[in-house]
């Protein structure tokens, strides 16, 4: 039954999936425990001691089958959460009883662990990040011709096209991309490395013979799938790999928060809408009015991790010596919903850019409200090559676009900036003339060659490379 008188995490309830939940669930983390243990009697067997294949035999039966109930009887007792498992592990293991942990301290399991479980998340989080750059991809295909405004200080300036905004927020998440990458690809094991990281214990396990020392962090890496163990440390890895594991999630959140916003305004003007949902109900599905709620929560999750990176900072920096306990509260509770958050944030991310609504109409609208003023400088110039006087011109042609402003902003009047040019007997244009200059077209640029070269040359080889059938079939939204 749920107890509904304790707090319950929102990321728990609300905002996280049950994948990534798993990764920094007591499950994963027992059993990669056990896992590690495995590894370590593996590798201290190849290298010599008395430890049997009946032993190793034992400990892998037992390796997905955790007794939690004599783990948890035993803490209460010693108040050590390590060897109680290690306690409870024994029970089902007599035979390997005694050279379970055998030379580790707590941080053999718990620093690798942590390891292990980050690059497991970070896996997750790049599936995810990878599919919202195809839905962004998909989108600015579709859109990239679609000329609208865009803005300079939150002011209309010249045009862009909705598919080359889009662009902007790929690229972005592809620099994102990178940075995971690196991450995964740079995360090391602790390894064996001791109570100081002397690994004096094995020294003294393996008769001094420092060759075997160094082989076993090899062997220990080599069973848990990774590339190598860091080469020196104190008793812990350092925590600055945790800053910058978040410093990646940041990121992500940073380009997450940009688009929400972007989102969010677009709303306000009634040019792009996040999905909506038939049964939805409250302000946001109002007929005159729908609050954009799905981007203020990724703006919402996405401010809480740009902030919680700070905690692995301070944590990093503040480590004394070899090791210092100040950093264990604050970790496990950092990284974690730095991850959670993340998650939720690229959930929401992907739940969006599924499903954006583009309002062409209005935008259509908005962009000729303001074409005439941008169109000035291209009237100007075709007046100057019939004959026209280019400083007599400007000054003219910034005269009529004044007054057609002050009659748009504080007279609530239609824009006749175009009968004020065509009237004006200085600019040899005829009306029509000058209304065929207005074609929106004419003022996006390479917009949308720009488009189709970075899709080409920058997202569909990543897309080729990283969105796998998996993804497809995991993360269909």
């Amino acid at each position: 039954m749920e107890n509904r008188q304790a707090y319950i995490s929102p990321f728990s309830t609300r905002y996280a999936s049950d994948e990534m939940q798993y990764i920094f669930s007591q499950d994963f983390k027992f059993k990669t425990w056990r896992k590690l243990w495995i590894a370590l009697a593996k590798s201290e067997k190849e290298l010599g001691l008395n430890i049997s294949d009946e032993q190793i035999k034992e400990l892998e039966e037992f390796a997905e089958d955790i007794n939690y109930d004599v783990a948890e009887a035993r803490e209460k007792e010693v108040r050590h959460d390590v060897m109680s498992h290690v306690y409870a592990y024994g029970v089902q293991c007599p035979k390997a009883k005694p050279i379970i942990h055998l030379g580790a301290t707590s941080c053999y399991v718990g620093d690798n662990t942590d390891i292990v479980t980050m690059r497991e998340a970070l896996s997750l989080v790049l599936k995810k990040t990878v599919a919202v750059v195809k839905n962004l991809s998909d989108f600015a295909k579709e859109y990239k011709s679609l000329p609208c405004l865009a803005y300079t200080h939150l002011q209309p300036a010249q045009l862009t096209t909705v598919g080359k905004r889009a662009t902007l927020w790929i690229n972005e998440l592809l620099n994102d991309i990178d940075n995971i990458e690196f991450q995964m690809s740079n995360l090391k094991l602790l390894g064996s490395k001791g109570t100081t990281g002397t690994q004096a214990s094995f020294m003294e396990l393996f008769c001094g013979d420092e060759e075997k020392v160094k082989k076993l962090d090899k062997l220990i890496a080599k069973y848990m799938n990774f590339e190598d163990c860091v080469p020196v440390s104190g008793q812990t890895y350092s925590r600055k790999t945790d800053f910058y594991v978040l410093s990646a999630l940041s990121g992500i959140a940073q380009s997450a928060y940009k688009f929400s916003n972007d989102m969010r305004i677009l709303q306000s003007f009634e040019e792009m809408e996040e999905p909506f949902a038939k049964s939805q109900i409250g302000s946001s599905a109002m007929p005159y009015k729908r609050n954009p709620m799905r981007c203020e929560r990724i703006s919402a999750l996405s401010r809480y991790v740009i902030c919680d990176l700070q905690n692995t900072a301070f944590t990093s920096s503040t480590q004394w010596f070899e090791r210092t306990l100040d950093d264990s509260a604050n970790k496990r509770i950092s990284v974690s919903e730095a991850f959670l958050a993340v998650d939720a944030i690229l959930n929401i991310y992907l739940n969006v850019t599924s499903g954006i609504v583009v309002n062409e109409k209005v935008i259509g609208r908005r962009v000729n409200e303001k074409l005439p003023f941008m169109a000035t400088e291209n009237i100007m110039m075709e007046s100057v090559k019939r004959g026209g006087d280019r400083q007599q011109l400007h000054e003219i042609i910034r005269v009529h676009s004044h007054n057609a402003a002050r009659r748009v902003k504080q007279e609530g009047k239609d824009n006749n900036l175009i009968e004020l040019l065509s009237e004006d007997i200085n600019i040899p244009m005829s009306k029509d003339e000058i209304l065929s200059t207005l074609s929106p077209e004419n003022f996006i640029g390479r917009s949308v060659s720009q488009v189709e070269e970075f899709l080409s040359n920058n997202v569909d080889p990543l897309l080729k490379r990283l969105y796998t059938d998996e993804i497809k079939s995991e993360l269909s939204v």
